[in-house]
């Protein structure tokens, strides 16, 4: 019998990565080379001493947003610190844990291919690949990014958009050694490739074509930095010194087109995609308009990233999922649903999707989502006879939700890429994400009235205990909750000012004191053998805390009381208060929370960075306007242009995750919308809901995966059946996002009407 999986030793917050590399840090094969053993087992040891120190990184970013949201809403005093504060150190926690990073395999691959070769062969192309695009990017980002930061710091360069003028270059010296980090570890992985190839006359070839290789690189980098010392033109034709625009009678608008083209077959080969975006970049911008450039492009799109506020918010928000996963509130609040419906029909998918749904705004990661629900529910649903593909379709579904529901990562990321405000996007996820949630769990309850068979009552030994008025304790209970998260949200709006000094806070902690209280009374006197059960307890200790967290750090955001990495601050504080609450805290746990936060940003941000210089490039090069003046010489209509581009990221969105959608091709989409006065809030929804489908979608889906793994024994096959049920709810919730534009852009437009 297979072993139950432990929620505590799996790695769930990582859907994102590809061929995360389990083993000790250093540790290398007994037949490899002693040289390279020695080689790559030190730069792995470097490399994770430097991981494991620039994680720590995060805890002066949570207290200094801490400390100024309190020291301004509680004191009237805000600082001129925090700001520079959390953004340069975020910005450089993502720099120098790239290298870290590449060590433990966590950059995004599209490597639905490359994970189905031999050992060998993927050996063959990721060394092929390290010579042919690693190397080169690495090597003359390395050297401009030195040449920028010297420049830093002998003009001590301030930062002009603050009140401290805080200085740059300390922040600004992490991309030459994160880039010098890369090159090592680069190295590293080189020396892995080569050794996989086993010996044969590959190896013997690439070791004697090496020498050739260092020194064609060496003229190129000579050549493109230095052409007045060493000038190889009638090698290299001068295509790094001044640029060949326009050679073989191509203009600059056409060769972004074949930029565009050699991308999307180059990531697919399964290298990771940061360094393809980074090599594809030099090599398209050096032919376009010159390699002196297209490498300083690169480092101050690199040092953009690195000090925009808004991405600061990402590591935050993935450390407050993280820790609250950890905590275990998932689990309780799954517990006490499924015993609170215990008498009704379907009572595990709702469930499911009711904890799903509070879960995906507390940490935003399918991964997590799916693999513990999966744990928790899939053992009771089997045991009580419940439908394995309906189940399955629910847990699925339910799990993608983190995608869309606010604070999602995706959307932090998507708001600067469309040049609109997160909480414009946060404010007009919400109603799509409780419509989407509401039409699961109606789907689920249809079919069990239809057919019981499929959701059939749990049985008496596993019903809980209760009074004999059980449904007026649900009325109580629930009536309760939502009258207290209907004071929060008034006190947000600002509705419960005025009343009293601190009335805003007073009067939903009064309503919780009552709520408390009144229960107290009711379990001690029993009026009339009227009691409430055990597990409202668990009900309430599982819903509220995460909830009033999420609200908090929401609702801060929405309402504008707090910007988007102070809220946050705010949340990854709450959470941590959370896990010492409920005695889950440790130093090990809270440790292990900063390194996925680490390993996570790092994967985001850098090919955030990447993707901006590749942007940047093709941008240049004039290619947006040509494809924006193609789209619009069609004789069709601005709502059959949509649903192209929406078809168009549906398919791209079976083999890519998210992140290189978002941040690679909805950046090339943006001038054709702007042009056609498309909301840019709205299609931002519509693109979201648009990648959840895609994560319900067989046979690629990650969804399926991350179920089967933990529950081997259902079929695969039933797990896609149950999924496509959902891809089709999701399908029809997206169409009506689209013909009812005003799901999603009807909050946003009252809460900031409102404050205006």
């Amino acid at each position: 019998m297979a072993q139950e999986p432990e929620i505590e030793k799996l790695e769930i917050a990582d859907e994102l990565i590809a061929e995360r590399r389990a083993g000790k840090v250093g540790d290398t094969p007994e037949d490899m080379h002693p040289l390279m053993r020695l080689i790559v087992g030190n730069i792995d040891v470097l490399n994770n001493w430097v991981g494991k120190l620039t994680c720590l990184m995060l805890v002066p970013v949570i207290f200094a947003m801490i400390y100024e949201v309190v020291a301004r809403k509680v004191f009237i005093a805000p600082t001129d610190w925090a700001y520079d504060t959390s953004r340069m150190f975020s910005g450089a926690m993502f720099m120098l844990g790239a290298g870290y990073a590449l060590m433990r395999g966590v950059h995004i691959r599209a490597d639905f291919l490359f994970r189905n070769w031999s050992p060998r062969t993927q050996a063959l192309v990721d060394g092929s690949l390290y010579l042919l695009f690693y190397f080169p990017a690495m090597l003359f980002f390395f050297w401009v990014s030195t040449e920028y930061t010297i420049k830093a710091w002998l003009t001590w360069e301030r930062s002009m958009d603050t009140a401290l003028m805080a200085p740059l270059a300390p922040a600004r010296t992490a991309m030459p050694v994160g880039a010098l980090l890369l090159l090592l570890q680069g190295v590293a992985e080189f020396l892995r490739a080569y050794h996989q190839l086993g010996a044969g006359a590959i190896q013997k070839w690439v070791l004697r074509l090496l020498p050739v290789y260092v020194i064609a690189l060496g003229m190129i980098f000579c050549n493109s930095l230095f052409p007045d010392v060493f000038n190889f033109e009638m090698i290299f034709g001068g295509a790094f010194d001044g640029g060949i625009k326009g050679a073989g009678g191509l203009s600059s608008p056409m060769i972004g087109v074949i930029m565009i083209g050699v991308m999307l077959f180059s990531i697919f080969v399964g290298f990771p995609i940061s360094f393809t975006l980074i090599f594809l970049a030099f090599v398209f911008g050096a032919w376009g308009f010159g390699g002196k450039m297209v490498f300083y492009l690169q480092t101050l799109q690199f040092n953009n990233v690195m000090l925009e506020q808004t991405l600061a918010a990402v590591p935050l928000f993935v450390f407050m999922g993280i820790m609250m996963e950890q905590a275990g509130l998932m689990e309780r609040l799954f517990t006490s649903v499924q015993l609170m419906l215990s008498r009704t029909r379907g009572a595990l998918y709702l469930a499911v999707l009711f904890v799903s749904t509070i879960f995906a705004a507390a940490t935003g990661i399918v991964g997590a989502s799916v693999t513990i629900l999966g744990i928790m529910a899939a053992k009771t649903m089997n045991r009580s006879g419940y439908d394995v593909r309906l189940a399955a379709g629910t847990i699925t579904a339910g799990g993608t939700l983190g995608i869309l529901i606010p604070p999602s990562i995706m959307l932090v990321v998507m708001g600067p890429v469309l040049q609109i405000p997160v909480t414009d996007l946060f404010a007009a996820a919400i109603i799509p994400g409780i419509m989407l949630a509401a039409m699961y769990a109606a789907y689920a309850l249809i079919r069990c009235w239809l057919n019981p068979s499929l959701g059939p009552t749990l049985s008496e030994e596993e019903q809980p205990v209760t009074s004999d008025y059980y449904w007026f304790e649900a009325i109580l209970v629930i009536g309760s909750i939502l009258t207290f998260f209907t004071l929060i949200v008034m006190a947000f709006s600002g509705s419960l000012v005025g009343y009293f000094p601190f009335s805003s806070l007073v009067i939903p902690l009064a309503w919780m004191a009552l709520m408390y209280f009144g229960s107290r009374w009711v379990r001690d006197n029993k009026p009339s053998g009227f009691f409430f059960s055990d597990l409202w307890y668990e009900f309430f200790m599982g819903l509220v805390p995460p909830s009033a967290l999420v609200a908090f750090a929401l609702g801060s955001i929405l309402f504008g009381w707090a910007t988007p990495t102070e809220g946050a601050g705010c949340g990854a504080f709450g959470a941590l208060l959370l896990s010492l609450a409920y005695r889950k805290l440790s130093a090990r746990m809270f440790y292990d929370a900063l390194i996925k936060t680490l390993e996570i940003t790092v994967l985001i941000l850098f090919l955030v960075a990447a993707s901006n210089f590749f942007g940047a490039v093709f941008s240049r090069l004039g290619t947006p306007m040509l494809l924006t003046e193609f789209l619009l010489s069609w004789d069709i209509s601005v709502t059959w242009i949509l649903l192209i581009i929406m078809a168009l990221i549906f398919l791209l969105g079976w083999p890519l995750e998210w992140v290189p959608i978002v941040l690679i091709i909805v950046p090339i989409l943006i001038p054709v919308l702007v042009k056609l006065d498309i909301n840019l809030t709205w299609f931002g929804i519509l693109v979201a809901v648009n990648l959840q489908t895609a994560w319900l979608s067989p046979p690629v889906a990650l969804s399926a995966y991350f179920l089967k793994g933990v529950v081997p024994e259902w079929d695969l096959k039933d797990i896609y059946f149950g999924m496509m049920q959902f891809m089709v709810i999701q399908m029809i919730g997206l169409i009506f996002i689209f013909v009812f534009p005003e799901i999603a852009l009807w909050l946003p437009e009252y809460i900031y009407g409102s404050l205006q």
